[in-house]
């Protein structure tokens, strides 16, 4: 099978099927998974900016699974979620197979994504697990003190303000996060052991948020083989042409403009300082797998 040849990356659904080619269809999920999109494209996963990918992957002719490439160091809880419940939507649906490869890191949420699929595959190298929460920020009272900077603030509702960067901070409002982050945590624990079930070895740091290699990822349970899309889309499917389904790309994007994708460096955007901004956030998630 030549996987990803030219012919079967930009055959549409319907020429596809005039040709008789059954398919598998590749739908790639690249980056921090984040409600915040705008003209610029980057390398980000939200409900947003895949559904249509997702849609066209699972509505091709032919198509006798979808695979989901995934490389992403988590990020926003609620869109990991909203992604993972579509693309279990639309498998039950179409009663279509889905199949998850993990590239360099799926941990987090992009480990929950994985777990959208009925079958989870790793490299021997990847990162994979990390189920848990994390949250961080700045204090910068000692800053704007410094600056001679007063800070006005005014609330109706005591916990408005709950964590602000400006005011020191609280114990009980720490207490506070700590309680959601703890809820949250019960969530995608939930999540990954009604998907994995009985394959799951449920050791003592499991659910620490701990990231293991893609082979003892498959020690615990987290993923089921070890092995690339290239290699078990041959074996499984034999005779399907893999076919790569992008989601539509911006304006921006059409005209070769926008940031680099991954781990790479920023380049020069419409908001200077916001993207920069973004790039440093993007930046900190993908260095903790040393990204």
């Amino acid at each position: 099978m030549r996987f990803g040849s030219a012919l079967s990356s930009v055959l549409p659904g319907p020429l596809a099927a005039a040709t008789g080619t059954r398919t598998v269809s590749v739908v790639r999920l690249q980056g921090v998974i984040t409600a915040a999109s705008g003209p610029v494209p980057r390398a980000v996963i939200n409900i947003t900016a895949v559904e249509d990918a997702l849609r066209r992957a699972f509505t091709a002719d032919r198509v006798e699974a979808v695979a989901l490439v995934i490389n992403s160091p988590g990020g926003s809880a609620t869109q990991s979620a909203l992604v993972a419940d579509r693309i279990r939507g639309l498998a039950q649906e179409h009663e279509v197979p889905v199949l998850a490869f993990c590239e360099d890191v799926a941990a987090s949420g992009g480990y929950w994504l994985a777990c959208a699929a009925d079958e989870i595959y790793a490299h021997p190298t990847s990162l994979v697990g990390s189920i848990g929460v994390v949250s961080g920020g700045f204090g910068l009272t000692g800053l704007i003190e410094r600056y001679g900077i007063e800070r006005r603030l005014h609330t109706a509702g005591e916990n408005k303000a709950r964590l602000d960067p400006f005011q020191p901070e609280k114990a009980e409002d720490v207490e506070w996060l700590l309680g959601m982050q703890g809820e949250l945590h019960e969530l995608f624990i939930e999540w990954v052991r009604s998907r994995r079930g009985d394959a799951l070895r449920e050791t003592a740091d499991l659910f620490t948020g701990e990231v293991w290699t893609g082979r003892r990822a498959l020690e615990l349970g987290l993923v089921d083989d070890l092995g690339t899309a290239r290699e078990v889309l041959a074996r499984r499917f034999p005779g399907a042409e893999p076919t790569t389904v992008e989601p539509r790309r911006p304006l921006l994007a059409r005209l070769g403009l926008g940031g680099i994708v991954g781990p790479a460096a920023p380049t020069a955007a419409l908001d200077p300082i916001g993207t920069a901004m973004e790039w440093f956030e993007h930046r900190s998630l993908w260095s903790r797998f040393g990204l």
